[in-house]
């Protein structure tokens, strides 16, 4: 386990490149890391460095091994959602159905709005992209 940065407390150390670029991107914020497996053998690795962007406001910045930011995602209120985007929940979704808001910008500089809610005891992710235009619902594990 200590090869791969991996404590027994679930806790994990990125590479230095990792870690430095987050520094650099992000000074002075203190995040929590994580490693997930992504790519269709799940043989990518993502470092996720989860940090408070200001004092009420999560966000999570993602890096592969070699230290580039791959997604940047922040929490948003929902009034911060396109109104196009709001219309759509406002009607297949009731409010109470929605738990997390979030605008994610990629590594190509792309913007999605990713909405967690609650539907028939089932979780999904509703993308929409920049505009606010519905794009996909992912079911999550």
């Amino acid at each position: 386990m200590a090869q791969n940065g991996i404590m027994p407390t679930g806790k994990i150390t990125p590479p230095e490149k990792v870690r430095f670029n987050f520094e650099k991107e992000y000074p002075n914020k203190v995040p929590v890391w994580s490693i997930e497996y992504v790519g269709d053998d799940n043989d990518e690795i993502r470092y996720e460095a989860k940090f408070n962007a200001d004092k009420n406001t999560k966000a999570l910045a993602v890096y592969d091994n070699l230290g580039y930011l791959k997604a940047y995602e922040l929490q948003i209120l929902y009034s911060q959602l396109p109104q196009k985007a709001q219309a759509y929940l406002k009607k297949n979704y009731p409010a109470k159905a929605i738990h997390e808001i979030a605008v994610v910008v990629d590594d190509k500089n792309k913007t999605t709005y990713e909405v967690g809610v609650e539907k028939n005891s089932q979780f999904y992710d509703v993308i929409f992209d920049k505009n606010g235009g519905f794009d996909v619902s992912i079911q999550k594990d």
